[in-house]
């Protein structure tokens, strides 16, 4: 009797510590899947980006460069259309990319053109508050990192001379927040003017002169186009959408507010965002207009930022791509595909993947 209760007691020690090992072997995938897809997929993606080299004059080879990231259409996602799970996600992927990003990067400055909520005409006080503080934690940055966002008002004089544009606010219909964006756009204007003349008119005796270099316009809203037809590259529109018509104060701005803030400010990048999607248009004598992507996987299956290396006249950009989610869904179905054959293997449904393997390397080499 007391052979037999010896014997079940090892037995079912045995039991337990086999239990215990596949315990082991389940918490070990899941915790290398998890640090993987959540953390190094940032750094090893990231890690690829570098910042590009502007060329100077050899007379300006001392001119000081400033390290720029753009981003846009973060689109944070609110109470009313944003289920938890999706905005936790989304919000974790966005800082986790920009969180590596500073870490690696060390950009001097970061600019969002636009669209930071998804639900900003809807959020009650206490939503926005919420909202604004979850924008706080995601794009959290030093103290010497300076993060600029393309909202509700114009700025400019910034180091570089970059001009912020409330583009949402140029429709043109007389409203008293476009005329008043209009009247700031010709104050603008005029003192930039007044920087490239080479002898003051007398209109200018009173200005605070600027740099006299082209500036960066800056704005949510991309100038006016036909369609995307002549975008290209992975992260440019689908084929089925690049011919279809832009609408003027809907996909773009109007022709009349593009030609204006291409005459007034005469800048000599214009880089935006809204649209989703990455494109590059040149825009009457040589302006070139760079398309943001989306920086959330909300809208883009492959998010990216742009970053720029500038100097008062001349600007060098390249793009980072962010990791792509198709590549971490697949690598949660590899594990959770291992974990399944884990457990049939356990409970001898199937073969362990070792002798598995060994036998299907032995009928291939038979036949």
């Amino acid at each position: 009797m007391a052979l037999i209760r010896l014997g079940f007691g090892r037995q079912h020690l045995c039991l337990l510590r086999r239990r215990s090992f596949l315990l082991s072997k389940l918490i070990a995938v899941v915790f290398a899947a998890l640090l993987f897809c959540e953390f190094l997929i940032y750094y090893l993606v990231i890690f690829r980006c570098d910042w590009p080299e502007v060329k100077t004059p050899a007379h300006n080879s001392g001119q000081e460069t400033l390290k720029a990231m753009f981003l846009a259409d973060t689109h944070l996602l609110g109470e009313i259309r944003g289920h938890w799970l999706d905005k936790l996600r989304r919000e974790w992927q966005m800082e986790r990319a920009f969180q590596t990003a500073l870490w690696w990067l060390q950009p001097e400055v970061v600019f969002i053109l636009g669209d930071i909520f998804d639900e900003g005409k809807w959020s009650s006080p206490q939503a926005w508050a919420d909202d604004v503080e979850r924008f706080q934690k995601i794009f959290r940055h030093p103290r010497h990192v300076l993060l600029k966002v393309v909202a509700g008002n114009h700025d400019i004089g910034f180091h570089y001379h970059f001009v912020m544009v409330n583009s949402v606010a140029l429709e043109g219909d007389g409203c008293n927040l476009c005329s008043e964006a209009e009247a700031e756009i010709i104050d603008i204007s005029h003192k930039l003017n007044c920087s490239r003349e080479e002898h003051h008119s007398s209109r200018c005796i009173d200005e605070q002169p600027l740099p006299a270099s082209a500036p960066v316009l800056l704005q949510h809203f991309p100038l006016y186009r036909r369609s995307d037809a002549n975008c290209s590259g992975d992260d440019a529109a689908p084929l089925e959408e690049r011919g279809i018509p832009c609408k003027e104060r809907y996909d773009a701005l109007s022709r009349e507010a593009s030609q204006k803030l291409l005459w007034w400010l005469r800048p000599r990048l214009v880089l935006s965002g809204h649209t989703h999607s990455a494109c590059e248009v040149l825009h009457g004598v040589g302006t070139m207009e760079i398309s943001v992507p989306s920086f959330s996987w909300r809208n883009r299956n492959n998010p990216s930022f742009i970053m720029g290396m500038l100097t008062p006249t001349e600007y060098a950009l390249a793009k980072c791509y962010l990791p792509y989610e198709n590549t971490v869904l697949a690598t949660y179905c590899v594990a959770i595909g291992f974990l399944v054959v884990l457990m049939l293997a356990h409970f001898k449904l199937l073969a362990s993947p070792l002798l598995f393997g060994w036998n299907l390397l032995r009928k291939l080499k038979t036949t």
